[in-house]
């Protein structure tokens, strides 16, 4: 700082002076003041003498920064007019006049009152006049001056960042350009040395340097080693005045990184790998893992793996994980531990991607041996073969061999082995197989017919772990044997037209048959047709075999009748070409139907032939149809009837019934309860009538006997009642109505009147009841209350 203050005091004292020499001359310089000047010819031929400028001046300069304890004088304004008398007046106008720049109105002296700067400001531009100080009046005209700001050295450099970051390769060549750094200086770089830079380093060395004049960043050292140290930091410094003592200076870190090269091959870290796997591993199982380490990043560090010799490389492979760049080996093919007990293989690594400029760095891959132990399993038993076929014929006796199945252990302990079937796969039971030895055998005898394959599935398991089984599927196809005769292929039925004994047979069959065998086709066609040996000179029809597994069958005469006969049955013998051969008698039908003059057929029918000719056949089927309605209807009415709920006892009106006191005495009353069936009383319209009952048909009409029937006008009711109960008890069709105590019939009202007393106490009755007095013994007590009702009344 010291030296910064020296240095401007020195630069003021020079600048002012300077500025003094620099006046003098003008000074010096300066007209007379005066304003007669040449002449010029104005109005009228007159002639104007134009006036010279007493004072000149080009520009002032003053220092920036000047922080003295008196303003800074700038120059001093003097016209060759001002006798020094104070007449004359200076004055200041423009950029900053007034408040920067202030002027002595008498003297012309101009000072500065305010410290400068030129980066904020180079330069002002003024105007300065005389004038009259009593007038104000101009005495020269206005002119312009600049007074310039002079720079000194107090602007530090400023770089553009304050870090930066770059990167260059590894083993990069010495001088290799990596960033270029640029700073600036806000002093006048016209001026002076206080605007040029010089770049230098300090810290960074020995790795880096940099240009002084350019600010270019250049590696220093060779062959710098990303994985030895991937970062740097390095500091830079921009200096002004020329890099030269007294100037100022300003500083930028740059963080420089090296980018990776495939400098470095990849390396195992031991160079023999000991692994196992068991022996009852399944292919594609996870042996183990190798890693090759390789220091580069990136695509340079990417690693590949290859088995390139060994006696496993047909038992193993080996893949890349890319995501962990490990080796992963597993099992390509199932182990034996009793054939082989240990593998070795050779894995190489190598780079993926490999930088030319590095080959001579040597061969980017490295190899390791790995060694596998097979370990020993307890393995399920083997069959010798994957599948069995075996055959047996059809209808062999049970017991009979089908094949043999055969496992063994293939550990070297060699279990023994126990041999069943899987009895989801033989649900029917038609084989059994020996525990011991695997042999098959039928349990029951086989249709190839039903089944001509059978499928099943052999279990073979250590005795000693049965946790330990294999199994097999065995097929079994059943042999064709022939047992089955052959029959027609359809339920074949010909038909013939009628005709005249004269007229000619036709060449064509009447039907075309051929034969089915449910056997084999060894066993099966050919089929031969032809007729029974009793019957082989058929009068009416005759077989022809047309040696193609068809026979067509022909009538041998004419004149065929339905009147006669309208169907035939024609046995057929059908043989088959088995050995032995098997035949069957088949029977076809032949009908005699009606035909046009065409041969087409009309009707095969023989009750078509009686009908009339004028009746068709939708006439008749007409016919049906409505008989068929009829007994429908019929059939639905009855069943209704039937559900529909009726009465055991037909009446005409709804029969109410009730208890019947006999009276044998006053005081029976109503505790005595023997009732009788009065229907008949109740009912004077049934008299002479028999009801019989709906739910039972009687075996025979009763009829009363005419003996014990009262006369219509007899009034002896007693008579009455035991007809009437001694034709009840010898009715069988009727029920036993003495013990229903509830009756449905009340009955249109009796002759007698009622014959209640409820009311005899409190209504005059004007009702005679000297016919009680006819009535019989039962009723003499009534005809005495109620009978001698005048005389008591006279009485009374």
């Amino acid at each position: 700082m010291k030296e910064n203050y020296c240095l401007q005091a020195a630069l003021v004292c020079l600048g002012m002076l300077c500025h003094s020499q620099a006046f003098a001359p003008e000074r010096r310089g300066h007209l007379r003041p005066s304003f007669h000047g040449h002449h010029e010819k104005g109005k009228e031929g007159q002639v104007l003498q134009r006036s010279k400028r007493g004072w000149v001046w080009n520009q002032f300069f003053v220092i920036e920064e000047y922080t003295g304890p008196d303003p800074v004088l700038v120059g001093r304004l003097h016209s060759d007019i001002d006798s020094g008398d104070g007449n004359i007046k200076y004055i200041l106008s423009g950029e900053g006049a007034g408040t920067i720049f202030v002027i002595d109105d008498k003297s012309g002296n101009i000072h500065a009152t305010k410290t400068l700067d030129r980066e904020e400001r180079a330069q002002y531009t003024l105007m300065a006049q005389a004038v009259d100080r009593d007038t104000n009046r101009p005495l020269e005209p206005p002119s312009e001056f600049i007074v310039k700001v002079q720079d000194i050295n107090d602007n530090p450099p400023e770089f553009l960042h304050e870090t930066y970051h770059a990167n260059v390769p590894e083993r990069s060549n010495v001088g290799t350009s990596v960033i270029q750094v640029t700073a600036s200086d806000a002093d006048d770089p016209t001026y002076g040395n206080s605007a040029k830079l010089v770049y230098s380093i300090l810290e960074g060395q020995p790795y880096f340097s940099v240009e002084a004049q350019t600010g270019i960043i250049r590696t220093a050292l060779p062959n710098m080693d990303r994985e030895a140290k991937e970062e740097y930091h390095v500091v830079i410094q921009a200096k002004d005045m020329g890099g030269h003592m007294g100037g100022l200076s300003g500083t930028t870190k740059v963080t420089i990184t090296l980018t990776d090269v495939n400098d470095n091959p990849p390396k195992f870290p031991q160079s023999v790998y000991q692994m196992s796997v068991s022996e009852a591993a399944v292919p594609g199982e996870e042996v183990g893992r190798v890693k090759a380490k390789d220091p580069d990043i990136g695509e340079n560090g990417l690693v590949t793996y290859n088995i390139v010799d060994g006696d496993g490389m047909e038992s193993f492979e080996i893949t890349t994980d890319y995501e962990t760049q490990e080796g992963v080996i597993k099992l390509k093919k199932p182990v034996d531990f009793e054939t082989k007990r240990a593998y070795s293989l050779k894995v190489e690594a190598a780079n993926v991607h490999i930088d030319p400029k590095f080959i001579s760095n040597g061969p980017f891959k490295d190899t390791v041996t790995v060694k596998i132990a097979v370990e020993d399993a307890d393995e399920p038993p083997m069959f010798l073969a994957p599948s069995y076929i075996h055959e047996v014929q059809e209808n062999a006796a049970a017991g009979t061999v089908v094949g043999r199945v055969h496992a063994k252990d293939p550990d070297a302990a060699n279990s023994p082995i126990r041999y069943s079937i899987d009895r989801h796969t033989d649900l029917d039971r038609f084989f059994t197989i020996n525990p011991e030895d695997g042999f098959i055998k039928t349990t029951k005898p086989l249709d190839r017919e039903e089944t001509a394959w059978l499928n099943i599935t052999v279990f073979a398991a250590e005795i000693h772990n049965r946790h330990q089984e294999a199994k097999v599927p065995v097929a079994i196809r059943v042999l064709d044997v022939n047992d089955n005769a052959p029959k027609f292929a359809a339920p074949y039925e010909g038909f013939i037209c009628e005709s005249d004994q004269t007229k000619p047979l036709s060449n064509q069959p009447i039907v075309t048959i051929s034969a089915d065998d449910k056997d084999d086709t060894a066993n099966g066609p050919r089929f031969i047709f032809s007729l029974p040996p009793e019957i082989i000179h058929n009068p009416n029809f005759t077989v022809r075999d047309n040696r193609d597994n068809t026979a067509g069958v022909y009538a041998r005469r004419g004149g065929f009748s339905r009147q006669k006969q309208d169907l035939y049955l024609l046995p057929i013998v059908i043989s088959d070409g088995g050995i032995p051969p098997m035949s069957s008698t088949n029977t076809l039908t032949v009908k005699v139907c009606g035909c046009d003059v065409n041969g087409a057929l009309l009707s095969c029918n023989a009750e078509a032939y009686i009908l009339n000719a004028g009746l068709s056949t939708g006439a008749l089927i007409a016919i049906l149809a409505c008989i068929v309605i009829l007994l429908v209807i019929v059939v639905l009415f009855v069943t209704l009837r039937r559900q529909k709920k009726e009465p055991l006892i037909v009446f005409e009106e709804e029969d109410v019934r009730e208890n019947i006191i006999t009276y044998d005495d006053e005081g029976g009353g109503e505790e005595d309860t023997e009732a009788f069936d009065i229907a008949t009383l109740q009912n004077p319209d049934g008299i002479n009538g028999f009801i019989p009952r709906k739910d039972i048909k009687p075996e025979y009409q009763y009829m009363p006997r005419p003996g014990l029937r009262p006369a219509p006008n007899s009034v002896d009711v007693d008579d009455f009642i035991n007809t009437r109960i001694q034709e009840a008890d010898n009715d069988p069709t009727a029920p036993p109505y003495d013990s229903i105590q509830i009756y449905g019939y009340e009955g249109r009202g009796s002759v007698a009147g009622s014959l209640s007393s409820l009311e005899s106490a409190t209504t005059d009755s004007d009702l005679d009841y000297d016919y009680l007095q006819n009535w019989g013994p039962r009723f003499k007590k009534l005809a005495d209350l109620y009978g001698s009702k005048d005389t008591f009344d006279d009485d009374s």
